[in-house]
């Protein structure tokens, strides 16, 4: 579900000083276009969110959660947005970001 190489080179790149900053500005972030997809009952800008978040979730490497948005940024292309398990999505990264808090210290030595 969480692609620890990936972490382990976002720390790198950003450097370990920076690090904490930059994880807490990802969560603030997706957790802001989140709440956007739950208020946009129209689905009218879905693709454009799933595409930040499946971005962000790159950037981080969640693995499990990015795939999720890429499928559903796929389908809202492809004009069938009201087949997008936004719930499902919500829940994958709500369990992401859980196994990368606990993970984050035993991950990253």
């Amino acid at each position: 579900m969480i692609q620890w190489s990936r972490v382990r080179q976002l720390r790198d790149e950003v450097g370990a000083e920076e690090f904490d900053e930059v994880v807490e500005i990802f969560l603030d972030e997706v957790q802001e276009v989140i709440g956007k997809l739950q208020n946009d009952t129209a689905r009218a800008e879905i693709e454009q969110n799933l595409h930040f978040l499946k971005g962000s979730a790159l950037s981080l490497g969640f693995d499990s959660f990015s795939k999720l948005c890429q499928d559903g940024e796929r389908r809202a292309a492809a004009g069938d947005s009201a087949a997008v398990d936004l719930p499902e999505i919500f829940s994958v990264y709500d369990e992401s970001k859980m196994l990368f808090q606990a993970g984050l210290a035993e991950n990253l030595r």
